[in-house]
């Protein structure tokens, strides 16, 4: 393994444990290999934590620190003002994966942030986007699919889902989510806003990084939002429970292996032993970058389906992937 996914791994451990590096190893570091890994996994924050506790100092590190911070507050505050105009117009609201998980990290903007992803009521798309429109923002990805995306500049964007999962998903993930009402909780003093129980939580976000692990890959990031959860609240989750929900979702191998994989590698600055499988399943993590790469999504078909089957599916896609990716598609199917 190189060192530098070494270091990378290590510089994190130190940063979510209240650790302080090493000052003699941080100091022979490759700072510049070591920034663009980090950059390609979103972890740049939480490394220039641990850099900074060990006294080194590195100007693009601690830049791209300060602008986690200051967008986990805009993000926070918008989506606080967003939500508070769904409350008034009664359209129920259910914040997603790193708006929650980031809360639980030690430090703020420790966890960076991409977006925001807020879960509503699918029959008020219109009141929604009327709402967003009022908000500044101008709507990037309406495609008629399970979420449209809204920016504003220069960093805020909104992924706001009528659905967890959509068309292209797994079948058994769009069956279990089907009705996503069911494991939802009123939040205490509102009237719209919902939550999950810590156990659906964490099956929820299994399940989401295992769509992204299964196709195009995903990175260290939420390996590391694994152990984060697991150390916060492992004591008292039901396990039983949560076994019997990956069970009906196919991914109980998954849930295990990762959450092994992830207590291993963060739970000490001291680099563990790890299996052949485990060296593989972390590599398959640190090659992926946060959104996997186009590459992986490619080998996945290709190990799918033959070679003359997958060129033909791309130049022939179907009328269903079609209408979710092209607008004029879904108002004239004939095309």
């Amino acid at each position: 393994m190189k060192d530098t996914y070494k270091d990378l791994i290590y510089l994190l451990s130190c940063a979510v444990n209240g650790i302080t590096a090493d000052k003699a190893r941080t100091e022979t570091m490759d700072l510049e290999k070591l920034y663009t890994l980090a950059k390609f996994h979103t972890v740049r924050a939480a490394v220039c934590i641990s850099l900074e506790r060990a006294e080194i100092n590195h100007a693009e590190f601690h830049e791209a620190y300060k602008k986690a911070i200051r967008k986990n507050i805009y993000l926070d505050m918008e989506r606080a003002a967003i939500t508070e105009d769904f409350e008034q117009q009664g359209i129920w609201y259910m914040p997603l994966k790193g708006a929650l998980l980031k809360e639980l990290y030690p430090e703020n903007g420790m966890r960076e942030m991409s977006d925001n992803d807020v879960l509503f009521d699918a029959g008020k798309r219109k009141q929604v986007k009327d709402i967003m429109l009022a908000h500044g923002y101008s709507i990037e990805g309406e495609n008629g699919g399970h979420h449209d995306v809204y920016m504003k500049p220069p960093v805020l964007n909104f992924e706001l889902h009528t659905a967890l999962f959509g068309k292209g998903h797994s079948e058994v993930f769009n069956r279990y989510y089907a009705d996503t009402k069911r494991l939802m909780r009123l939040d205490d003093g509102s009237k719209y806003g919902y939550h999950l129980s810590d156990e659906d939580f964490y099956v929820f976000m299994t399940a989401h990084e295992y769509k992204h692990y299964s196709n195009g890959g995903t990175g260290i990031r939420l390996l590391l939002d694994c152990y984060i959860y697991c150390k916060n609240k492992g004591d008292t989750l039901d396990w039983k429970y949560i076994e019997e929900q990956c069970k009906q979702l196919e991914i109980s191998d998954y849930e295990n292996e990762r959450r092994v994989l992830a207590n291993k590698v963060f739970s000490s600055e001291s680099f563990p032993e790890l299996s052949e499988n485990e060296q593989e399943m972390l590599m398959f993590y640190l090659t992926a970058g946060t959104y996997g790469t186009y590459e992986r999504r490619i080998q996945k078909e290709l190990n799918k389906q033959s070679k003359t089957k997958f060129i033909l599916t791309n130049l022939f896609p179907s009328v269903g992937y079609m209408r979710n990716s092209i607008k004029f598609v879904d108002k004239c199917p004939l095309l």
